[in-house]
């Protein structure tokens, strides 16, 4: 099953968690984050939203940095991924 993402909205798949500090302790899966680093698997066509133009900065393959608790989780073919808005986006990293 492919996931297209309508107007605004991008789809990422959350990249793995921390499993050791800095410091080379290893966490317990409880106590890791949820990461926020992502990376886009697919983008929506952008355009009129909400009677705004919307045009998409962000490309399949980019990793990026959401909000926290944004979006919307979805498992497809045993896969998480998450769709979000591109204004939940914060950064994309380089």
């Amino acid at each position: 099953m492919t996931l297209r993402p309508l107007a605004d909205r991008v789809v990422v798949k959350a990249m793995e968690a921390e499993e050791k500090t800095k410091s080379g302790l290893i966490l317990a899966a409880a106590s890791q984050e949820k990461p926020q680093i992502a990376e886009v698997v697919a983008v929506g066509p952008g355009g009129l939203v909400d009677g705004k133009e919307v045009v998409m900065t962000v490309k399949v393959g980019d990793k990026v940095i959401t909000s926290k608790y944004s979006g919307t989780e979805v498992k497809a073919d045993g896969v998480e991924y998450n769709i979000v808005r591109q204004s939940d986006i914060l950064a994309i990293v380089e």
